[in-house]
């Protein structure tokens, strides 16, 4: 049984691309993006270990700069919560 892999739509436009590499939200975009094609590609290859270790450094990067966006802007970090679809995270 060959499982196809999904399509993949990214969540960055190609002006957003060009505008503001630099920017928080523009790299939680960029790592948004990158764990969700890690995420499709671990559901194809469970035991890819390393891959495993990637998206955990990654998924604790993203978490770093969201709360750093939080402190920083909070009304920024809600439109981005909501734009990604990704839910808010837990305060410590």
């Amino acid at each position: 049984m060959v499982k196809k892999k999904k399509p993949f739509i990214s969540i960055i436009s190609d002006e957003e691309k060009e505008e503001n590499k630099g920017s928080v939200v523009f790299q939680i975009l960029s790592l948004t993006n990158r764990i969700r094609k890690l995420s499709s590609h671990l559901e194809l290859h469970r035991k890819d270990y390393l891959s495993q270790r990637g998206l955990r450094k990654i998924l604790g990067k993203r978490q770093r700069m969201l709360s750093y966006l939080s402190k920083k802007n909070g009304i920024r970090y809600k439109e981005l919560i909501n734009r990604l679809d990704i839910r808010e995270s837990k305060t410590r």
